[in-house]
């Protein structure tokens, strides 16, 4: 495990090495954003971006997403896989937030789990970008990239490695290390063949460390 001045390491190079950390989904109200989430589930972020906008278009309001005609909005989101799962989702939830919640987004973990098809990866990104509160999004990027630093041994479950995450880290860092650990994990850590020589933390990473 990773002492706190490596810790404190890790979170100054990654933001040095990616300043503007913030989420890649599109979204411009907090409820596109738990939408976009849902349909990024084993999708890449890249075309749900690509998707969203036909979305909004013909739904731009919540009330317009509530009414739409099931078989109409699997289409739509077909691209993104998983389509009869995350129609029937978005469809149910859009009408769970106008009946119980006045059409707003709710700001509590409790709240945003209790919605369909809303996990706490989803919730929790919506409580750090939307409502700037601490937060730990557990995506495969933070699962690899914090079992390879050393920030958790050997965990592969994300409620374990959020509740490891959060003992650890400072709350008012959490929620953008984590979207600055997706970041590197594309541009360096990838789950095959790691660019470790052109890594801003091999200094101080478990998995260098190890193959030197």
């Amino acid at each position: 495990m990773r002492t706190p001045e490596q810790i404190a390491e890790l979170i100054r190079c990654l933001k040095e090495e990616y300043p503007g950390a913030q989420c890649s989904l599109d979204y411009e109200k907090p409820w596109e954003l738990l939408f976009a989430t849902r349909l990024a589930a084993q999708c890449t972020d890249a075309r749900v971006n690509l998707i969203t906008p036909i979305l909004y278009k013909k739904y731009p309001t919540l009330e317009a997403l509530a009414g739409a005609d099931l078989a109409e909005l699997e289409e739509i989101v077909r691209p993104c896989g998983f389509y009869h799962s995350k129609a029937r989702d978005i469809l149910a939830c859009a009408n769970v937030l106008l009946e119980r919640h006045g059409g707003e987004v709710p700001d509590t973990m409790e709240a945003l789990t209790a919605l369909p098809g809303v996990g706490r990866k989803t919730a929790n990104l919506v409580l750090g970008d939307v409502f700037k509160k601490p937060a730990v999004v557990v995506d495969t990027h933070c699962i690899r990239l914090s079992n390879r630093m050393g920030l958790v041994d050997n965990l592969k479950e994300p409620e374990k490695i959020e509740t490891a995450l959060r003992k650890i880290l400072p709350p008012e860092e959490s929620n953008d290390f984590c979207h600055r650990l997706v970041l590197h994990g594309r541009a360096v850590c990838p789950a095959k063949k790691p660019l470790c020589e052109n890594c801003c933390v091999r200094h101080v990473c478990q998995f260098y460390a190890g193959q030197n």
